[in-house]
């Protein structure tokens, strides 16, 4: 199953059609794309069966972010041997978390402000919670998880580490700093998103590469962890770090510029593609 947010309303796609769900299940289900995640069990069964002669036109243009208000967006830093390796740093021993706050979250094709010139990119898998997980266990962890989609951790490096120690919730959190979708990809259709190849491209040049599988931390060890501390609800994202390729390590260093494009792409999840404007 694919659940999308198109014009503001929730929809299932197959990546070139679109059901409206409220319509089709004639207001079983709501419109609204976050109410889909507090009921995921029951609108699995419903999509199983849905009428597909209901749909019309992707309309790729107006897709919105899968999740446009979740009630938390956690992020796991230094979370991809080949990233560790880029940045000279130790292989941390449990997960780094910060905090993307909400607001930041944006659509597949959201326009990037860049409020600076230290402005980076950060491919990611994001996880999206499905059923509430306290204190769960690795081997249920997945038990909890909706699904998952492609992400964009865009960081202002200034921002990130003007101070010492960082602080890096506030540079990852500005406006439209984390563009998701293109749509969720439900977790029975993801495959093994512990080995998923994922790529980052800039103004049309290859800039990360690598696959999942590189993840020091899988997901099922995130989400035991950070449900050992919280409790996560349906609809909370979880962004679980970056491979190598980053711009704030490369010699010499490259950050975004205005007028250029990201195009993130998940094997399975499908790409985000987002234009760089000035903040």
């Amino acid at each position: 199953m694919r659940l999308a947010n198109q014009n503001g309303r929730a929809v299932l796609t197959d990546g070139s059609r679109a059901v409206d769900i409220e319509n089709a299940s004639n207001g079983e289900f709501s419109s609204d794309p976050m109410a889909a995640y507090a009921v995921w069990n029951e609108l699995r069964s419903f999509a199983a069966s849905v009428d597909w002669t209901l749909a019309g036109a992707l309309e790729v243009p107006a897709l919105g972010p899968c999740v446009p208000r979740p009630s938390a967006v956690f992020g796991i830093g230094l979370n991809y041997r080949d990233h560790a390796a880029e940045a000279g740093l130790d292989v941390p021993s449990s997960p780094m978390v910060f905090t993307k706050f909400p607001s930041c979250i944006a659509g597949p094709h959201a326009e990037v402000p860049l409020f600076g010139d230290r402005v980076d990119w950060e491919a990611e898998l994001v996880v999206v919670i499905g059923k509430e997980a306290d204190a769960v266990d690795e081997a249920e962890a997945f038990d909890h998880v909706a699904g998952c989609c492609v992400g964009q951790d865009i960081s202002d490096r200034k921002a990130q580490f003007k101070d010492k120690p960082p602080q890096f919730s506030m540079g990852k959190s500005r406006r439209a700093y984390g563009p998701i979708g293109p749509w969720l990809t439900s977790l029975d259709e993801v495959g093994d998103p512990d080995d998923l190849a994922i790529t980052c491209d800039v103004a049309g040049e290859r800039m990360q590469q690598s696959r999942t599988s590189e993840m020091i931390f899988p997901v099922r060890e995130i989400i035991a962890f950070l449900s050992s501390y919280c409790v996560l609800q349906p609809g909370d994202l979880i962004f679980t770090g970056t491979p190598s390729g980053v711009g704030s390590v490369r010699d010499p260093r490259r950050y975004l510029a205005v007028g250029e494009a990201i195009v993130t792409e998940i094997e399975g999840l499908g790409r985000l593609e987002n234009r760089c404007i000035a903040g």
